[in-house]
């Protein structure tokens, strides 16, 4: 789910402050850019700070960014003169996009242990977790939920808030989700949609926040955020929309620099992702999946988004080929 503690929203940006970049770079320092919720204090990037630093006799300074987006905007603002040595939070739909800046090195991570549905070899990109998104509601003032996208998007009297498909991986998913349900009809079911969003926030964290306050019926999130809820708060009222369609999913992923000001440690931390030092903070941190097995099975809270799903995965060459067009279809349906 992304990927915060649900019950602190609003104080993500105040939070995300303690992990700002520090101007004094040292030589154990390895600096990860990555997104806001993940570094924050009541993510999983604590944990994995006091884990990795055990083993690397350094400093693991988390750069937080306020999207998945923003991350890759940073790095190819920055070029070859960036201080990040690994970026952590693209996923599946923007790792074309991200190595043709050709900013990214090969990673040499043995990834045969990842467990995903299909065997992982790509060789710039490390998975560090992975999910569904799903729409959530509260069941307990939504007595008649849809039970797929389209009734969400067609029905008029549903609230709806979701996020920027420009900078936010969610955002991207939803657009990639629509256009695998509708085709070439998307454009149309977009507008559709606009007639009842209340808004479209910049990254996730914003969307669930005023969804929590009331502001909307439903809000893009993921399958697993239910069991934040179960787990951290004992509450079983929030649940994610059935998807007769299929659901799209995502893959988390991370990549190291070319231009790492310290490559030893980078290299480093790109093999500590597939360990339980992280993979362990991911469920209950980030709240979303891990991509090894663990000798923990998961808090039985996650079974409802371990259920088998129809995936509704476009080819990451078509991605690439038509994101641009295809986000332009978004905003002149919605922006009309």
């Amino acid at each position: 789910m992304k990927k915060l503690s649900l019950r602190q929203c609003s104080s993500i940006a105040l939070a995300s402050l303690s992990f700002a970049f520090s101007a004094a770079v040292f030589s154990q320092t390895l600096n990860v850019y990555t997104y806001d919720s993940f570094a924050s204090d009541w993510g999983p990037g604590p944990k994995i700070k006091e884990n990795f630093e055990k083993e690397c006799d350094c400093e693991l300074n988390f750069v937080a960014l306020d999207s998945s987006g923003g991350i890759l905007s940073r790095v190819q603002l920055e070029g070859k003169s960036s201080q990040a040595d690994v970026l952590l939070g693209l996923d599946l739909n923007l790792m074309t996009a991200a190595a043709e800046t050709g900013l990214l090195a090969k990673h040499g991570v043995d990834t045969t242990s990842v467990q995903l549905d299909k065997a992982w070899t790509d060789e710039v990109f490390v998975p560090f977790d992975h999910g569904h998104f799903a729409f959530i509601y509260n069941s307990e003032t939504l007595s008649n939920p849809p039970t797929s996208l389209s009734e969400i998007v067609e029905n008029q009297d549903l609230r709806v808030i979701y996020q920027d498909p420009r900078t936010s991986t969610p955002g991207l998913g939803l657009m990639l989700w629509m256009k695998s349900v509708y085709g070439e009809d998307a454009a149309t079911a977009w507008k559709t949609l606009a007639s009842h969003t209340v808004t479209v926030t910049k990254g996730w964290s914003d969307a669930y926040g005023l969804f929590l306050k009331g502001e909307a019926d439903v809000v893009l999130s993921y399958s697993t955020s239910p069991a934040y809820h179960i787990v951290a708060e004992g509450e079983s009222k929030y649940k994610a929309i059935e998807a007769k369609e299929g659901r799209y999913p995502q893959v988390e992923v991370a990549a190291m620099l070319k231009s790492a000001p310290n490559k030893t440690l980078a290299q480093q931390f790109m093999n500590f992702i597939l360990t339980p030092g992280f993979q362990s903070t991911i469920a209950t941190g980030n709240w979303m999946l891990p991509v090894i097995k663990l000798d923990q099975p998961l808090p039985a809270a996650f079974d409802t988004a371990l259920k088998p799903a129809n995936n509704l995965v476009l080819p990451a060459e078509q991605v690439a080929l038509n994101r641009k067009a295809w986000i332009n279809e978004w905003l002149n349906a919605t922006t009309e």
